[in-house]
């Protein structure tokens, strides 16, 4: 059996984050561990950006401050997850080795002096990555405080290199076989770009007009192919050296490089970076939906790799966390299914790019505010840990997503620029997180019979095997509600005949689908009882067979917005936010599925994780909460009946 976070967590919620000492003196080594002991820090994050220090030269290994360090966070009773420092490689890699430098789509070379300075498809990165990830493993595989393996950082290097052309064409081999299925595929009929050989085939580069949308399709499923190689190979080394030990690697949030739920498959600890805007009114609906799909990835208990304290440095403007809102994020996550809350990075950082972004430990020191509510939540982290870990979220509502899909929708010659993927999955997400109703998100592959609805907020690419699993879905009795431009598109990007799938076109009762009729920024179209936004189409229903929501005024009056067939829903615009989520709550409550908790006040979250009730107030006044019965506040340890009161931020943990 993989190891798996529970392996790592022991009972308890890991509580920590990146620790780069590099960047200190060693005399800063034993402040450091007794300010952590004191915020009941039980893990960090080592070497994520060491690989200089450790190879300053190449061949040459430097372990003693890593020894000591190890030695010394043991000693204080700290878990150590050990990076494979593989994500920055050092100056003199770039200058002795240039193939190992990734190239741009205008072919310009990415140099050394940032960080991702590194060519997935070069054999001597690679090379190097694998001797220094052995050398680390062969050493501290078995070291008593390694309770976690985390392999490079935030997988996101695109190349359109020479050595990157040649690993493409072998992967389009590999894929196609024959350059006749290639050019099937690809379409190339259009524009005479037909291929006699493979040698011919390159990245999609820089071109006068719009590149061949099968050709970027497909480069960027080969992308995350290479990326997923890398991580792989180390992850394989250090299994080696410590098969008990859980691996995981990063993932930024809804990142277009990689196929998430691939890659998911090959971790055995599904982490995430999480930044929402602390400006932003919904930036704790963000965090919900990330952490819903972080969760899904999982299929349980998931790792916050990375979070901010306070204010990060690559927005215009970077506000910091208003007294409480750090507090309220971290227990958003653990009520949504993390086992992990942590941070980039522990010490805010005096020089490099990053000093201005926050630390557990800030600028202001120990009686800084912001080590002082790292502290409080450190402290009550340990006080639910024995209730929470482990535990699992139920759904009856799963959000479907596809990063092929999303990856064909998003070329440059599309009907609209507007539509963005992400924007049209956070719009649907927030109507049913508005609605007080958990998701799953789920791929449209997926076993999907344990949801009483499904919701596909926009697949324009689907499989015959994915179209397939949702007949099945409405058939076996689910409720199924799609929005506009799914089913466009088969796996090559090839539209399907008729603008829509055949067999999703009688599935919501589609006689024809005429023309998509995409809308400008801030115009919107009226239907009866509210107004669509970003899109509309123009819809011919089968007679008699559909009941219809129907557009009112303009070129489209008359014809539906919305259809529904038997258990199957069909939106050919986006409501604005509040008919969206009446729309989408109704349609809940007709499938059986029920809010967490019924009057919740505004801007009140309530999230039930195993026999937990978390309670999260996102707004700025204290409110009252209705809980019937008699519960155990576990932040308090006082029993509450009844009525819950929520302060500013405020959080309550109920046990019944």
């Amino acid at each position: 059996m993989r190891p798996a976070l529970a392996d790592a967590t022991r009972g308890r919620v890991l509580f920590g984050g990146d620790y780069n000492p590099e960047q200190w003196p060693e005399e800063t080594w034993q402040e450091d561990v007794r300010l952590m002991k004191e915020a009941r820090v039980n893990s960090v994050t080592l070497g994520v950006f060491s690989w200089s220090r450790i190879e300053p030269e190449p061949g040459a290994r430097e372990f003693g401050w890593l020894d000591r360090l190890l030695d010394l966070l043991h000693e204080h009773a700290i878990g150590v997850v050990l990076a494979t420092p593989t994500s920055s490689p050092p100056p003199w890699m770039g200058r002795l080795h240039p193939d190992t430098l990734p190239r741009d789509a205008d072919g310009r070379v990415e140099g050394w002096g940032g960080r991702q300075h590194f060519s997935h498809s070069s054999a001597t990165y690679r090379r190097y990555a694998a001797a220094i990830t052995e050398d680390l493993a062969a050493r501290y595989g078995d070291h008593p405080a390694l309770t976690l393996w985390h392999i490079n950082n935030e997988y996101c290097t695109f190349d359109y290199g020479d050595e990157a052309a040649a690993a493409f064409r072998r992967w389009l081999r590999a894929r196609y076989g024959t350059l006749d299925a290639l050019n099937a595929a690809w379409g190339t009929a259009f524009w005479s770009q037909g291929y006699d050989t493979w040698d011919g085939i390159l990245p999609p580069r820089h071109a006068h007009y719009l590149k061949n949308p099968g050709q970027v399709l497909d480069f960027r499923r080969f992308t995350s192919d290479m990326l997923l190689e890398c991580f792989t190979a180390e992850r394989d080394i250090v299994r080696r050296y410590s098969p008990h030990l859980p691996v995981t690697t990063n993932f930024m949030p809804l990142w277009t490089g990689q196929d998430g739920w691939r890659w998911a498959r090959e971790e055995d600890v599904v982490s995430v970076d999480l930044y929402p805007d602390p400006r932003d009114p919904l930036g704790a609906q963000h965090g919900a939906l990330v952490q819903d799909l972080t969760r899904s990835q999982a299929r349980g208990p998931w790792m916050l790799m990375e979070q901010a304290a306070g204010p990060v440095n690559w927005r215009g403007v970077n506000h910091p966390k208003p007294p409480g809102l750090n507090r309220l994020w971290s227990f958003q996550a653990v009520a949504r299914g993390a086992d992990a809350v942590c941070y980039f990075q522990w010490r805010q950082s005096r020089q490099g790019a990053e000093k201005f972004h926050s630390g557990m430990v800030s600028h202001a020191g120990a009686e800084g505010r912001t080590f002082q509510e790292v502290k409080r939540l450190g402290a009550e982290l340990a006080r639910v840990s024995a209730d929470v870990v482990g535990t699992r979220i139920t759904a009856d509502v799963a959000v479907l997503h596809d990063w092929h899909s999303w990856w064909a929708g998003d070329h440059e010659g599309r009907l609209s620029t507007l539509v963005d993927l992400p924007g049209v999955l956070t719009a649907w997400h927030r109507a049913l997180w508005e609605a007080h109703l958990t998701t799953d998100f789920a791929h449209p592959e997926h076993d999907l019979s344990g949801y009483r609805l499904v919701v596909a907020p926009q697949l324009y690419l689907l499989t015959d095997a994915a179209i397939d699993n949702l007949l099945g879905y409405v058939r076996n009795g689910g409720t199924l509600v799609c929005g506009f431009l799914t089913g466009v598109a088969d796996e090559d990007d090839r539209v399907r005949a008729g603008g829509m799938d055949a067999r999703l076109r009688e599935l919501f009762g589609i006689r024809t689908l005429h023309e998509w009729w995409p809308l400008e920024a801030g115009e919107t179209v009226a239907c009866e009882g509210f107004h669509g936004t970003l899109w509309s189409e123009e819809i011919e229903p089968e007679p008699g067979a559909a009941e219809t929501v129907p557009y009112r005024g303009g070129e489209l009056d008359g014809l539906p917005a919305v259809l529904r067939r038997g258990r199957a829903w069909y939106l050919s615009t986006l409501p604005e936010p509040e008919a969206l989520r009446s729309l989408l709550a109704r349609i809940a409550a007709a499938a059986g599925v029920r809010p967490v908790l019924d009057g919740l006040p505004a801007g009140v979250e309530a999230v039930r994780r195993g026999e937990l009730l978390f309670l999260l107030n996102h707004g700025r006044e204290p409110v009252t909460v209705r809980v019937p019965g008699t519960h155990r506040e576990l932040l308090g340890g006082t029993d509450v009946t009844d009525t819950v009161v929520l302060g500013r931020y405020g959080v309550a943990v109920l046990r019944s």
